[in-house]
């Protein structure tokens, strides 16, 4: 999966996802200013206007190039830019989903129809074998989410994720190509 992928757009029945665009960078700016989404991801704190710059043409474009696509996802009956979906080359055959909702999206299923949608192209589409989760040990909206989209979580690593010079320990799920209807 490390060779280029041609953009895709995919689309639910509430959702667009496309590759990032310059037009999101005010949206991507803002959403990232969320303190749960600073908690619970990688993004820079303080989260500038540089740091979505790199979002779109480095993780965005060149993610794209190098195998590991990246999607920012928007509602539909609003436009609205309601968080991000990625999926980063771990491997043959092998890919990590990561994730990040705004706050207006949470509890509303968005999250969930994204990354469904997301683990059906990779599955599908990309013919992975297994797609990784991991969220860091107490990001529980995280872990409920996954185990809806019909991952199984197998166990905790202990200070595996690195987050701004510390280590954490992370639960690690996964989702296997014969697992792929459970995620629809």
């Amino acid at each position: 999966m490390n060779e280029p992928i041609t953009p895709v757009t995919l689309e639910t029945d509430r959702l667009v996802l496309r590759p990032p665009a310059l037009d999101d960078l005010d949206a991507v700016t803002a959403a990232c200013q969320d303190p749960e989404i600073q908690r619970w991801t990688v993004v820079p704190t303080p989260y500038r206007r540089e740091d979505a710059e790199f979002f779109v043409n480095v993780v965005g474009t060149k993610g794209w190039a190098s195998g590991s696509p990246t999607w920012c996802v928007f509602e539909k009956a609003t436009g609205e830019l309601v968080g991000t979906q990625g999926l980063t080359h771990r491997g043959p055959g092998r890919a990590e989903i990561g994730y990040w909702a705004t706050a207006s999206a949470r509890g509303r299923g968005l999250t969930l129809e994204a990354t469904r949608a997301v683990c059906r192209w990779g599955l599908t589409e990309r013919g992975l074998r297994r797609i990784d989760w991991t969220a860091y040990v107490g990001n529980e909206p995280s872990k409920a989410l996954a185990l809806r989209a019909g991952f199984t979580i197998e166990g905790v690593l202990r200070s595996w994720g690195e987050q701004r010079g510390r280590f954490h320990d992370v639960w690690m799920g996964s989702l296997l190509a014969d697992e792929a209807d459970r995620s629809a």
